[in-house]
Protein backbone atom coordinates (compact mmCIF):
# COMPACT_ATOMS: atom_id res chain seq x y z
CA UNK A 1 0.00 0.00 0.00
CA UNK A 2 1.50 3.43 -0.76
CA UNK A 3 1.34 5.66 2.21
CA UNK A 4 1.12 8.89 0.46
CA UNK A 5 -0.61 8.82 -2.47
CA UNK A 6 -0.97 12.11 -4.89
CA UNK A 7 -4.35 13.51 -4.28
CA UNK A 8 -3.54 16.57 -6.42
CA UNK A 9 -2.64 16.10 -9.56
CA UNK A 10 -3.43 19.35 -10.92
CA UNK A 11 -1.27 22.75 -10.32
CA UNK A 12 -2.85 25.34 -8.29
CA UNK A 13 -1.44 29.40 -9.13
CA UNK A 14 -1.87 31.97 -7.10
CA UNK A 15 -5.36 33.44 -8.00
CA UNK A 16 -6.77 30.88 -9.05
CA UNK A 17 -10.25 30.19 -7.57
CA UNK A 18 -11.15 26.71 -5.61
CA UNK A 19 -11.94 23.77 -6.62
CA UNK A 20 -15.32 22.83 -7.79
CA UNK A 21 -16.39 19.61 -5.83
CA UNK A 22 -19.49 16.89 -5.94
CA UNK A 23 -19.70 13.66 -4.44
CA UNK A 24 -22.01 10.69 -5.18
CA UNK A 25 -22.51 7.52 -3.13
CA UNK A 26 -22.62 4.04 -5.01
CA UNK A 27 -22.45 0.43 -3.73
CA UNK A 28 -20.55 -2.51 -5.87
CA UNK A 29 -23.09 -4.34 -7.64
CA UNK A 30 -21.86 -8.21 -8.47
CA UNK A 31 -21.52 -7.36 -11.60
CA UNK A 32 -18.61 -5.35 -11.12
CA UNK A 33 -16.25 -8.08 -9.65
CA UNK A 34 -14.17 -10.88 -9.96
CA UNK A 35 -14.48 -14.20 -8.34
CA UNK A 36 -12.65 -13.21 -5.22
CA UNK A 37 -15.75 -10.61 -4.89
CA UNK A 38 -13.02 -7.87 -5.99
CA UNK A 39 -13.77 -5.06 -8.31
CA UNK A 40 -12.57 -5.05 -11.49
CA UNK A 41 -9.89 -2.25 -12.57
CA UNK A 42 -11.98 -1.38 -15.22
CA UNK A 43 -14.72 -0.44 -13.27
CA UNK A 44 -12.89 2.48 -11.96
CA UNK A 45 -13.31 4.86 -15.11
CA UNK A 46 -17.36 4.61 -14.66
CA UNK A 47 -16.58 5.80 -10.92
CA UNK A 48 -15.18 8.85 -12.09
CA UNK A 49 -18.07 9.06 -14.76
CA UNK A 50 -20.55 9.10 -11.96
CA UNK A 51 -18.79 11.60 -10.08
CA UNK A 52 -18.21 13.95 -13.51
CA UNK A 53 -22.38 13.18 -13.61
CA UNK A 54 -23.03 14.31 -9.89
CA UNK A 55 -20.89 17.79 -10.74
CA UNK A 56 -22.79 18.50 -14.09
CA UNK A 57 -25.82 17.57 -11.89
CA UNK A 58 -25.02 20.18 -9.12
CA UNK A 59 -23.92 22.58 -11.38
CA UNK A 60 -25.75 22.29 -14.20
CA UNK A 61 -22.75 21.54 -16.27
CA UNK A 62 -23.84 18.13 -17.63
CA UNK A 63 -22.92 16.46 -20.82
CA UNK A 64 -26.65 17.15 -22.17
CA UNK A 65 -26.15 21.04 -20.73
CA UNK A 66 -23.08 21.03 -23.35
CA UNK A 67 -24.72 19.19 -26.16
CA UNK A 68 -27.45 21.32 -26.12
CA UNK A 69 -25.40 24.07 -26.28
CA UNK A 70 -23.19 22.48 -29.35
CA UNK A 71 -20.39 21.15 -27.92
CA UNK A 72 -18.98 18.28 -26.44
CA UNK A 73 -16.03 17.36 -24.04
CA UNK A 74 -14.14 14.12 -24.73
CA UNK A 75 -11.74 12.27 -22.68
CA UNK A 76 -8.65 12.50 -23.52
CA UNK A 77 -6.78 11.71 -20.55
CA UNK A 78 -7.57 9.30 -18.09
CA UNK A 79 -5.18 8.08 -14.58
CA UNK A 80 -5.80 5.84 -12.23
CA UNK A 81 -4.01 4.97 -8.81
CA UNK A 82 -5.55 2.32 -6.70
CA UNK A 83 -4.89 1.77 -2.90
CA UNK A 84 -6.86 -0.42 -1.43
CA UNK A 85 -10.26 -3.13 -2.78
CA UNK A 86 -13.85 -2.21 -2.79
CA UNK A 87 -15.70 -5.67 -2.63
CA UNK A 88 -19.62 -6.74 -3.27
CA UNK A 89 -21.46 -5.36 -1.69
CA UNK A 90 -19.34 -2.85 -0.28
CA UNK A 91 -21.08 0.94 -0.38
CA UNK A 92 -18.35 3.94 -1.38
CA UNK A 93 -18.11 7.49 -2.06
CA UNK A 94 -17.05 9.18 -4.96
CA UNK A 95 -15.62 12.92 -5.07
CA UNK A 96 -15.35 14.98 -8.17
CA UNK A 97 -13.42 18.06 -8.20
CA UNK A 98 -13.15 20.62 -10.79
CA UNK A 99 -9.79 22.41 -11.15
CA UNK A 100 -9.49 25.77 -12.64
CA UNK A 101 -7.96 26.29 -16.35
CA UNK A 102 -7.50 29.06 -18.72
CA UNK A 103 -7.71 26.91 -21.48
CA UNK A 104 -10.08 24.94 -23.44
CA UNK A 105 -10.45 22.41 -20.84
CA UNK A 106 -11.98 20.34 -18.10
CA UNK A 107 -9.63 18.87 -14.98
CA UNK A 108 -11.03 17.02 -12.66
CA UNK A 109 -10.04 14.67 -10.17
CA UNK A 110 -11.29 12.34 -8.12
CA UNK A 111 -11.44 10.57 -4.76
CA UNK A 112 -12.95 7.13 -3.75
CA UNK A 113 -13.92 6.10 -0.41
CA UNK A 114 -15.12 3.65 1.49
CA UNK A 115 -18.02 4.14 4.15
CA UNK A 116 -14.80 3.97 6.87
CA UNK A 117 -12.82 6.54 5.15
CA UNK A 118 -10.21 4.73 3.67
CA UNK A 119 -8.37 5.88 0.47
CA UNK A 120 -9.31 3.34 -2.55
CA UNK A 121 -8.69 5.03 -5.62
CA UNK A 122 -7.44 8.68 -6.75
CA UNK A 123 -6.95 9.85 -10.25
CA UNK A 124 -7.36 12.50 -12.73
CA UNK A 125 -9.43 13.50 -16.06
CA UNK A 126 -9.01 15.99 -18.84
CA UNK A 127 -11.35 16.79 -21.02
CA UNK A 128 -10.83 19.07 -24.63
CA UNK A 129 -13.82 20.81 -25.96
CA UNK A 130 -15.06 20.28 -29.46
CA UNK A 131 -17.73 21.22 -31.69
CA UNK A 132 -20.35 18.40 -32.63
CA UNK A 133 -18.33 17.69 -35.31
CA UNK A 134 -15.39 16.73 -32.78
CA UNK A 135 -13.53 19.87 -34.10
CA UNK A 136 -11.35 21.46 -31.49
CA UNK A 137 -12.07 24.63 -29.75
CA UNK A 138 -9.67 26.50 -28.83
CA UNK A 139 -11.68 29.72 -27.66
CA UNK A 140 -13.24 28.97 -24.79
CA UNK A 141 -17.10 28.92 -26.03
CA UNK A 142 -19.79 31.30 -24.41
CA UNK A 143 -21.50 29.00 -21.97
CA UNK A 144 -18.29 27.83 -20.48
CA UNK A 145 -17.05 31.33 -20.26
CA UNK A 146 -20.43 32.06 -18.34
CA UNK A 147 -19.66 29.14 -16.21
CA UNK A 148 -16.17 30.35 -15.60
CA UNK A 149 -16.75 33.53 -14.92
CA UNK A 150 -19.06 33.00 -12.52
CA UNK A 151 -16.83 30.23 -10.68
CA UNK A 152 -14.14 32.75 -10.30
CA UNK A 153 -16.40 35.42 -9.02
CA UNK A 154 -17.15 32.93 -5.95
CA UNK A 155 -20.59 32.96 -7.15
CA UNK A 156 -20.73 28.88 -7.44
CA UNK A 157 -18.79 27.95 -4.04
Amino acid sequence: MIKHPKLYHFKRAAGDPPPLEAETTRTVRFEEVDALRVVWHGRYPSYFEDGRAAFGKRYNLGYLDMYNEGFLAPLVKLHFDFYAPLTFPEPFKIKARAIWSEASRMNFEYEIHNFENRLIATGYTVQLITDLNFDLQLITPPFLEVFRNRWFSGELL
